[in-house]
């Protein structure tokens, strides 16, 4: 009897990380559709073919050389360790069946996989409608294969980092990636800003920022709405487990604080467009939502759900000023991704231990000044040594037409408009 209760909880929790990990795959679509529709038409087709080959990259990457250098697992995934049912009985103290439950370590690998795909969909609509194709899926092997690896290796890893310490004896803590992911993302983002450039046309000469507008308000909403699904997995799957009454209790949690910070994010960004602008702005209420969602990824089971939505409130209200401030600086970035994933995924961690006695402010500072420290520094280098070679932006003739001709040879509209 104890074998089979054993044998069930190991399907379901496998059965349940990979569903999960398939929600946050979803995502990606989401991130495809958002950005497609706040970018302009004639950038439509190169978008897409970002958003769809960089998940690619991801998933090949992350399994060549990603997976090992972040868990010491073997490269080409040759030494991922499969728990077998006779493994876990066997031996249930040492893998942490008794106490956490386990899993295959091949659905570890799925779930894994995916959120490195996500922290690179940050970059991709942040660099949008000047960047060379080429060179974004060259950073792109460099980001998921090393960068984002060891980062994840001195956080979720629990390596030292370089040698020299550990985040966790710290006190840092980071649920399911508002640093790990999405800060991370937001660095290696602002790097390629910072040397790619702002697009032509975005600011006047005496400083102001120009509006473009997207060219499909209706498909960033739909990428919203579909990215606020896949987070529940995002989040949810954090757990990691759900064959006992404790986990699905942590599990419900969970997905209640993640919709209502959402939720809370939305109303915040759109009361406060409101304030500033006397409009309703509909892509600064998409962002807030967002921004709710990566707020609340930090540490999602242990505030109340009155605290995650004054916590999505607060990141709905940041964003939008941070969007403003980031045109101020001259920061171009089409989506708003620095703003939504790097300042909201930093603010996400230091609300953390507001509601887990556990986790100490000074690590979640120390932990946030790694993660920043080295994806903004390594992406740099890489970015600029793609500059340096095969450069990173268009020429300005196809920025003016559009990248959907210069980069991929094909229109998105092409019964409706046309760049040539």
């Amino acid at each position: 009897m104890e074998s089979q209760i054993f044998e069930l909880q190991y399907a379901l929790n496998t059965f349940y990380l990979l569903i999960c990990g398939a929600l946050v795959m979803w995502m990606a679509a989401g991130f495809s559709l958002l950005e497609s529709g706040l970018v302009r038409s004639k950038n439509t087709t190169e978008i897409l073919t970002k958003n769809v080959a960089l998940y690619a990259v991801a998933c090949l990457m992350y399994m060549v050389s990603g997976y090992a250098i972040m868990y010491d697992g073997g490269w080409f995934l040759s030494g991922l360790e499969v728990f077998s049912i006779e493994q876990v009985l066997g031996d249930s103290a040492s893998n942490g069946f008794a106490g956490d439950g386990v899993f295959s370590g091949a659905a570890d690998f799925f779930f894994q996989v995916v959120f490195v795909a996500t922290a690179m969909s940050i970059v991709s609509g942040a660099v949008a409608e000047r960047m060379k194709l080429w060179s974004f899926l060259l950073f792109a092997i460099v980001m998921t294969g090393f960068i984002y690896p060891i980062e994840g290796s001195w956080t979720w890893g629990g390596k030292d980092v370089f040698g020299l310490f550990s985040l966790g004896d710290l006190g840092f803590s980071d649920f399911a990636g508002s640093g790990i992911v999405h800060l991370a993302g937001g660095a290696a983002a602002l790097a390629g800003v910072l040397l790619l450039g702002p697009r032509a046309g975005k600011y006047s000469r005496l400083g102001h920022a120009n509006a473009i507008p997207g060219a499909n308000l209706p498909l960033a909403t739909l990428g919203t709405l579909i990215l606020w699904m896949g987070w529940f997995g995002f989040n949810g799957g954090s757990v990691l487990k759900l064959g006992d009454a404790a986990s699905a209790h942590t599990v419900a949690m969970v997905f209640l604080n993640t919709n209502a910070a959402a939720a809370a994010g939305l109303v915040g960004a759109l009361l406060t467009a409101r304030m500033l602008f006397g409009k309703a702005d509909l892509t600064m209420s998409l962002n807030g939502a967002l921004a709710g969602l990566v707020a609340i990824t930090a540490e999602p089971s242990t505030p109340t759900a009155l605290q995650a939505s004054l916590f999505g409130l607060l990141a709905g209200g940041v964003v939008v000023f941070s969007i403003i401030s980031m045109d101020r600086l001259k920061i171009d970035d089409p989506v708003g991704a620095i703003s939504v994933h790097g300042v909201i995924g930093l603010l996400g961690l230091l609300l953390v231990p507001l509601t887990n006695a556990e986790v100490r402010f000074g690590g979640q500072l120390a932990g946030a000044a790694t993660i920043l420290l080295w994806v903004f520094g390594s992406s740099w280098l890489v970015w600029l040594a793609l500059k340096s070679s095969v450069g990173l932006r268009v020429s300005a003739e196809e920025e003016y037409e559009g990248l959907d001709i210069g980069e991929c040879g094909m229109e998105a509209y092409p019964e409706f408009t046309s760049s040539t």
